[in-house]
């Protein structure tokens, strides 16, 4: 009888000393400290910053010290190993993948120009909303203007250069025409009177020669629809002096600098004075972002991206959002995947979430976090995670049964935060009541002798 309760008293004094490592403030039997200045100031501060999970292992691995020394505190006496227990319950449980990343308009440009000329027009400022081909700004085009017209000179030069050069041919190409038809006409009269004896064999030959010179003649030319052309060099000359002035006209016609999506103006990095294309640091003239739709996007592990597929829906949120959240979509899913970085051999995969609504008070460049259902589960057995323990053959989890250790395989199932699914396997049940240990230790034996921590059921 006194054997029992000295056990309880020191259950009991281990679950204070538990509670006391992991609540702030003032502890039984102790003066009240200040809060700044307290011992286990830093030590609390590390645990607010760990996670659920890792408060959870952290408080396990506790008890597991605390029982092991109440075990050797009540001299060594063989009572079983220390346990806690929980009952095993049926809830809804889901598994969830939670990356952050920087958000962003869905549609975006940077204006620049490669104009050398300078900025006599600022029409624009940051946060100012901007439409499709609207002036941004405008450059000095004296220079300009005047290219254009060195430009055109140059083009109508060549043109009509090649103008008469068409004349040309065509006249040379007519005279070559009919020349050969005379000389076609000589040889053919010669032919006969060398068959009838009237000329000689010389004379046939040169008839024969001046029809020869006369084809050649006429085979010189250039011809396009049966009239004589220009050399093609005359066209090459034209058709670049056409690119020019083009080119020339539309430098000019750049010298407005334009907004070539609807949007919102982000960034300005130029000013009246400077030079379009020299730009400090490279930067673009201006930014513009179609901000009425907004997306985020996040790398995905390539261990997870199998989880993640197009249409699935998603939750965000960000400080700016003040604990509210707002919802999304996957909309693309990047085809190749890139490193991670850090010295690590991971890739991971861009993924676009496309934000619903437009105002979701989210604004572009800030970083916001986006939480994706991966799979849930409904009326499904569910342990801590810390119950769950691998001895070789598979995942198990342990029950105290009549004060035994008893092991149940396991098929895991949806894993949530802190808690996972558990299946039994062919042959074995689970009950709701259960008591499920919460500290097991893998190394001991199916059937062993178990005393559970006082309040650990």
């Amino acid at each position: 009888m006194r054997e029992h309760e000295e056990k309880c008293a020191k259950a009991q004094e281990i679950d204070q000393r538990i509670a006391e490592l992991m609540v702030p403030g003032e502890h039984p039997g102790k003066e009240k400290k200040k809060q700044k200045g307290w011992p286990g100031a830093p030590l609390f501060s590390r645990w607010r910053r760990m996670s659920r999970k890792k408060k959870i292992l952290a408080a396990a691995g506790i008890l597991a010290v605390l029982f092991l020394a109440g075990r050797t505190a009540a001299g060594g006496k063989e009572s079983g190993v220390f346990v806690t227990v929980t009952p095993l319950v049926k809830k809804d449980i889901q598994e969830k993948l939670s990356l952050t990343g920087p958000v962003s308009g869905t549609d975006s440009v940077d204006v620049v120009s490669n104009i050398h000329a300078e900025i006599i027009e600022m029409h624009v400022k940051e946060g100012d909303a901007v439409t499709k081909d609207q002036v941004l700004a405008v450059l000095d085009s004296t220079d300009l203007a005047r290219e254009v017209e060195i430009a055109r000179n140059a083009y109508e030069l060549a043109a009509a250069n090649k103008e008469e050069k068409d004349k040309e041919a065509a006249l040379g190409y007519e005279k070559a025409v009919q020349d050969y038809q005379k000389a076609s006409l000589d040889h053919s009269r010669n032919s006969q009177l060398f068959t009838a004896g009237d000329i000689s064999q010389m004379e046939l030959e040169q008839s024969a020669g001046a029809l020869n010179d006369a084809r050649r003649q006429m085979e010189g030319y250039r011809v396009e629809n049966g009239r004589g052309v220009a050399e093609e060099s005359y066209a090459l000359q034209v058709e670049n002096a056409a690119f020019e002035l083009q080119k020339k006209q539309e430098e000019l016609k750049n010298a407005q600098i334009k907004s070539s999506i609807d949007g919102t103006v982000v960034r300005v990095n130029s000013k009246v004075g400077q030079f379009a294309d020299k730009v400090e640091d490279d930067k673009p003239m201006f930014s513009i972002e179609n901000l009425e739709q907004l997306e985020l996007e996040i790398k995905v592990s390539e261990y997870s991206i199998g989880k993640v597929q197009v249409g699935q829906k998603a939750v965000i949120t960000a400080d700016i959002l003040d604990g509210d959240s707002v919802e999304g979509e996957v909309v693309k899913i990047s085809p190749t995947g890139e490193e991670k970085g850090g010295g690590s051999t991971e890739r991971v995969i861009p993924t676009t979430i496309r934000i619903d609504g437009n105002k979701s008070r989210l604004i572009a460049g800030i970083t916001a976090k986006a939480e994706l259902l991966i799979r849930e589960s409904k009326d499904a057995f569910c342990v801590p995670a810390t119950a769950v323990f691998d001895r070789g053959d598979g995942p198990c989890i342990a029950v105290a049964q009549d004060m035994r250790f008893r092991i149940i395989p396991v098929i895991l199932g949806v894993d949530g935060d802190v808690e996972v699914e558990v299946i039994p396997r062919e042959g074995d049940i689970l009950t709701e009541g259960m008591q499920v240990i919460t500290n097991p230790e893998p190394q001991t034996a199916d059937g062993a002798t178990v005393t559970i921590a006082a309040g650990g059921v």
